[in-house]
């Protein structure tokens, strides 16, 4: 598995963020579902080491992100909800600059075929801060599959985007998800129901469910994927 996480805990002062949760996740898309304030971006930015637990254990490709996070980091695509971009950059200057960070071999036919891939190509000589909010999604996907990692950590990839934009992304994401193991943190359920193979729910720092989306359905009979949401974290 890609990712392996046991017993992981993240507590800050009395509060209980992460709470001795466990889980796996191997090629695929899974989707990451809770309320707000559930734990979900916590577990996030353990898994990416911006921020340690405070117990437990977790690796991606099995390098611990405590004590092997450079190695965790090379191997990891990260698009956090809040999408940090140089706006004053242009967009193919962008994706240089990143490809100069990871060392990307052959840097400027990645950089072609990652624009091509994004849907990038009409906008890859504006700068960042004129793009509409798709396509700094787009630029934030495109820096973070640009050195090709094994694993994505998507941290709502998909908040405010229109329904044109969002039939692009969700593409991309799903033909990502072929090769690649990502986790789709969100709180929506049409993204869930769009892209994802698999789900996990989690309601006040704990894991309240984790199936197949099938496998939910077919648990909860006669309920939509939402009211299924809805009856596991309305406590």
């Amino acid at each position: 598995m890609s990712i392996r996480v046991e017993a992981l805990t993240k507590v800050y002062g009395t509060q209980h963020a992460v709470d001795n949760i466990s889980f796996t996740a191997g090629p695929g898309v899974l989707g990451f579902l809770g309320p707000n304030g559930a734990g979900k971006s916590t577990t996030m930015k353990i898994l990416t080491c911006f921020v340690p637990q405070t117990s437990g254990a977790a690796s991606v490709c099995g390098f611990d992100v405590s004590t092997q996070s450079l190695e965790v980091r090379r191997r990891i695509g990260y698009l956090p909800e809040s999408n940090p971009l140089y706006l004053d950059m242009y967009v193919k200057e962008s994706l240089g600059f990143v490809a100069g960070v990871h060392q990307v071999p052959d840097a400027a036919k990645r950089i072609k075929d990652i624009i091509e891939q994004t849907g990038l190509g009409p906008e890859q000589h504006k700068k960042i801060g004129q793009l509409s909010k798709g396509y700094k999604q787009r630029v934030g996907l495109a820096q973070a599959i640009l050195h090709d990692p094994e694993v994505l950590i998507l941290d709502e990839p998909t908040s405010g985007l229109d329904p044109n934009q969002l039939i692009g992304i969700r593409q991309l994401i799903r033909d990502l998800g072929r090769s690649k193991t990502i986790v789709l943190s969100t709180h929506i359920m049409q993204e869930v129901e769009a892209v994802c193979d698999r789900a996990i729910i989690i309601n006040k720092g704990k894991i309240v469910a984790d199936d197949t989306l099938a496998g939910l359905t077919s648990a909860n009979p006669g309920r939509t994927l939402e009211q299924i949401f809805i009856n596991l974290t309305n406590f």
